[in-house]
């Protein structure tokens, strides 16, 4: 008789990582000098039919660090205040830890081995978030130092489409222009994206 089908389970879809998509508002472009801002970030898990589907948000607004680059055409690009009295912003450490607590929780409940970060140009979203890792001393980051997935490439393949919401739509899912370059709609955003390419792709194969 042949050997029964092991169930796919999130974590051996993905190699035992678990995708966590990460979307940073940041004052700048370099890491090491500009102010990271706002972070959000949403793991993902196997739903009905074992659709890749979206989890619970979470995100943080970040007060600036001692001496960070505050870029006034960044800040005018996303529109945000970092001293606005109602941004209930906490210092990099802690907002970090807001962030890493549910995604540490999410690994050990899916059993993987540790998160790899989905983003839209990942690259520029690691980055920021090792910097911020060095500079408050946290010493076990959850995700992996240096592999992503990158919805830019992948929404490139599947739909000829590379900038977010074009991609979006490209997808078939609504885009907000309004909404947009906050790091919870552009996180979730980006997640029902490489949501959409991801299921896209296993029901072609049949998997």
């Amino acid at each position: 008789m042949p050997e029964p089908t092991r169930a796919l389970t999130i974590a051996t879809r993905f190699r035992g990582f678990l995708p966590v998509v990460v979307d940073v508002e940041t004052a700048g472009f370099n890491p090491e000098t500009d102010a990271l801002l706002e972070i959000a970030a949403v793991p993902l898990g196997l739903g009905e039919n074992q659709q890749l589907v979206r989890g619970e948000t979470v995100n943080a607004h970040v007060i600036p660090f001692p001496g960070a680059n505050l870029n006034p055409s960044a800040l005018a690009f996303t529109g945000i205040d970092p001293y606005h009295p109602f941004r209930n912003a906490l210092p990099e450490r802690e907002a970090l830890e807001v962030i890493f607590a549910p995604i540490r929780q999410a690994i050990r409940a899916t059993n993987c081995t540790r998160a790899i970060l989905v983003g839209h140009n990942p690259a520029f979203d690691l980055s920021f978030l090792k910097a911020a890792v060095a500079r408050v001393g946290i010493k076990q980051n959850p995700f992996h130092s240096f592999t992503t997935f990158d919805t830019a490439t992948l929404a490139g393949l599947a739909f000829g489409q590379t900038v977010l919401a074009k991609a979006v739509r490209a997808a078939g899912l609504a885009w907000d222009q309004d909404a947009a370059h906050s790091a919870i709609y552009d996180t979730e955003s980006t997640a029902d994206l490489f949501c959409a390419v991801v299921n896209r792709w296993d029901s072609v194969i049949g998997r």
